[in-house]
């Protein structure tokens, strides 16, 4: 099987990616030549040294990057790289067939020690790529998803999306740096008051013109470069599946990893049931193996349970029973995808977003499925009960009724010259950030939900919370194997899903997640707080409990309502300054 054969006939709906790749860098490219242009015709400033400066950042990130990152993960993520002999055989035999079929050298693999299920690659090249993976990738994924995963990482290196990325990334550097540069330079002669001749006056308008327009294209261009990036995640999901001919297990994969539907009654069923089929035999048979992967072991990919289930993994009598063992239930699924489906809140999200929504590419993985004659992992064929905009233009609307209070104010006062105006508006803006908090921290009752029974909530945003309480394990970080990540992922009968710790203080989080995060781990917990997605589904925490310490409370919902009430008072002091002083800040 060759690269050449990738291209499935007549499988449609992803164009040529160097077509797509070479049309986005052309236009980032134009966007930033249209401000070189500008810059040269309309100031007398040069833009070499904003072009240079750019790219000497540029290739200074993609050359240095790589070893640095080694560096930080190796320190701060608990990252040991292991051997590629040490690795399990299956997933040894499948990268070594894998890079010899698309010429590609075999890719350093680190190991980060953390149930957290996550993965990705970096480098410089496709023949010296580093793909990573957590315990959690192991423990909770079977043979075929941990394959289809490291396709998918693969692939990213085989496509040079890390150098396509990079370049795509320097028209937004530039063009803020240019911004930020007029910006400072309009602000100076703009300053100058009585002395300014006019023809600075004038300079410091064009400036000022062309760091707005800077600042546009900016946010323009970094919306490209997001969309190429969920592009290429596309193309890197059929890449996988067309190289494991099983695009299936990745979508199974994405989801356990996606939308945390790996349950412990899935996972322990799997492991029981390989145990049970495994005979003495063929226990001797493995123990040599498990003796080359006690260094593997060492680095914490595996428990000793997980060790076990591996060491007969490769055996054809138990594949069958480890696939059906952690097999995801199809109705939870569609539940969970109804969010992303439905919501509007989802595209929203997935406009700032480096990766596509996990619904998106379920539906890609399996068009690819039907045309390798497969059957694809879901079809979803529910239809939508109601619209959801109501709920969408609400949350939009306390999200942003602040601010718009704020505006409607200052404009009122403006327009009146009514300098108490000024002082209504700031009091009214701190009672309209008191009922987005009353909002969106939700009290009362915290029912027990279980979470799939969370993931199957539609009518939730991160504006938009459902209190819950929820029982489980913490089997990890919320950012994998960081020492002073303060989260935590949290695993029941169900799934998996992430658990934001946030103090007000983020020097506070800092501290609980160098020096006290480590007891949680591995430990029975229950959890109070808000169910939220946005698009990734997490619980704001309330609290939290585990067996010996006592219930940890977070108290940024409270932050938020003194901030409110500081605001308030803040406008009714400051208009009570103006009406004994006399001043007045619009004159």
């Amino acid at each position: 099987m060759k690269y050449s054969n990738y291209k499935v006939k007549g499988l449609s709906g992803l164009p040529n990616l160097f077509i797509r790749s070479a049309m986005v860098l052309m236009l980032l490219y134009a966007l930033l030549t249209f401000i070189l242009i500008a810059l040269t015709i309309f100031t007398p400033f040069t833009p070499t040294a904003a072009l240079v400066i750019g790219v000497v950042i540029a290739v200074f990130q993609f050359l240095l990057a790589p070893p640095i990152i080694d560096k930080v993960l190796e320190g701060a993520y608990s990252m040991s790289w292991v051997r590629h002999e040490d690795l399990p055989v299956f997933l040894r035999d499948f990268i070594t067939r894998t890079c010899s079929n698309i010429r590609m050298k075999n890719p350093r693999i680190g190991i980060i020690r953390d149930g957290a299920p996550n993965a990705f690659t970096y480098g410089h090249t496709p023949n010296n790529a580093r793909i990573v993976l957590t315990r959690g990738i192991m423990d909770l994924l079977n043979e075929d998803e941990v394959k289809g995963v490291v396709a998918h990482e693969i692939a990213h290196a085989r496509h040079w999306d890390m150098l396509i990325m990079t370049a795509a990334q320097l028209v937004p550097l530039v063009l803020y740096y240019i911004y930020r540069m007029l910006e400072r330079a309009s602000a100076t002669l703009g300053g100058n008051g009585d002395s300014s001749s006019q023809e600075q006056n004038s300079l410091g308008a064009s400036l000022g013109t062309i760091a707005l327009v800077s600042f546009i294209l900016y946010i323009v261009s970094e919306y490209m470069v997001l969309w190429l990036s969920r592009a290429r995640e596309y193309f890197a999901d059929r890449f996988a599946g067309w190289l494991t001919r099983d695009p299936e297990s990745l979508a199974s994969g994405l989801v356990k990893i996606g939308y945390g539907l790996a349950g412990k009654e899935a996972e322990h069923k799997s492991r029981l049931q390989k145990m049970k089929e495994q005979s003495e035999k063929d226990r001797k048979k493995y123990e040599e193996r498990d003796r080359r992967l006690e260094a593997v072991g060492a680095l914490g990919i595996f428990d000793t349970k997980s060790a076990a289930a591996l060491a007969v993994s490769s055996l054809p009598s138990v594949s069958a029973a480890a696939k059906m063992g952690t097999e995801i239930d199809k109705e939870n699924l569609k539940a969970a995808m109804r969010w992303e489906l439905w919501n509007p809140w989802a595209k929203y999200y997935e406009l700032a977003s480096t990766h596509p929504l996990v619904a998106s590419r379920i539906h890609h993985l399996g068009r690819l499925s039907e045309m390798l004659g497969r059957e694809p992992f879901i079809r979803f064929d529910e239809k939508k009960p109601e619209s959801y905009w109501k709920e969408f233009l609400v949350d939009m609307f306390i999200k942003l009724l602040p601010l718009l209070v704020f505006i409607g104010f200052l404009a009122a006062a403006v327009v009146t010259r009514e300098r108490l105006l000024l002082a209504a508006g700031i009091s009214a803006t701190g009672f309209a950030s008191f009922l987005k908090a009353r909002f969106s921290y939700r009290f009362g009752r915290f029912p027990e939900r279980s979470v799939s029974d969370l993931l199957a909530e539609v009518k939730v945003s991160g504006i938009r919370p459902v209190p819950c309480r929820v029982k489980g394990t913490i089997i990890g970080r919320g950012i994998p194997g960081l020492v002073w990540s303060e989260d935590f992922v949290l695993q029941d009968d169900t799934g998996i899903i992430f658990l934001d710790y946030k103090q007000p203080l983020p020097l506070w989080d800092t501290l609980f997640g160098m020096f006290k995060r480590a007891r949680y781990d591995n430990q029975e917990a229950e959890v109070t707080g808000w169910y939220r997605r946005s698009p990734v589904p997490r619980i704001e925490i309330e609290g939290i409990k585990v067996p010996g310490e006592k219930e940890r409370k977070c108290y940024t919902y409270a932050a938020r309502y003194v901030l409110a009430g500081i605001i308030a008072v803040a406008g009714l002091v400051f208009g009570c300054y103006m009406i004994v002083t006399g001043y007045n800040p619009l004159f």
